[in-house]
């Protein structure tokens, strides 16, 4: 139960981090929301995702200060040597590629490359919260796919000219 409520928490600080302007504070929430859902897969014994997720803590906040090719390379090395350590079967496998699809859209420079990759780390993590029993984190990828899939539509595939 405390699991999935950190979840929910960690749901509140996403979609609060939505509605925010300004780029530190925004990642300050979703740095917030990683080290909630890492405390929620080290309930849950899920040791690979709880290792990525910190990772991804430490990775936004890289991301913010660079998007050099070789830090990029250095998350994804860090994410496969996690997955490794802690490997328990398929779900380390997809926790792992989400991390690294993850890595590569954090360290995209063009947004519409971003959202396409993000897109499948997303879905790489929906897929493992579900196989991993956790409804709440399949509730909050869902939540994040379908901001994202918004967010291409009317950035990208909304006619010009067409009402908004």
């Amino acid at each position: 139960m405390l699991s999935q409520l950190l979840v929910a928490v960690a749901i509140g600080f996403d979609l609060l981090s939505f509605q925010l302007q300004a780029r530190r504070r925004i990642i300050a929430c979703l740095i917030v929301s990683c080290i909630l859902i890492t405390c929620h897969f080290v309930l849950l014994d899920l040791l690979t995702a709880a290792g990525l997720a910190l990772l991804a803590a430490v990775r936004l906040l890289a991301g913010y200060l660079t998007t050099a090719r070789v830090v990029m390379l250095g998350f994804i090395g860090a994410s496969l040597v996690i997955a490794v350590l802690t490997f328990d079967g398929v779900l380390s496998v997809l926790g792992c590629l989400g991390s690294i699809f993850g890595t590569i859209g954090t360290f995209c420079r063009n947004d519409k490359r971003l959202r396409l990759v993000m897109m499948v780390a997303t879905s790489l993590w929906l897929v493992h919260n579900s196989l991993a029993g956790t409804p709440t984190a399949v509730v909050m990828e869902a939540l994040f796919l379908g901001s994202n899939l918004l967010g291409y539509y009317r950035f990208y595939l909304r006619r010009p000219g067409g009402n908004t």
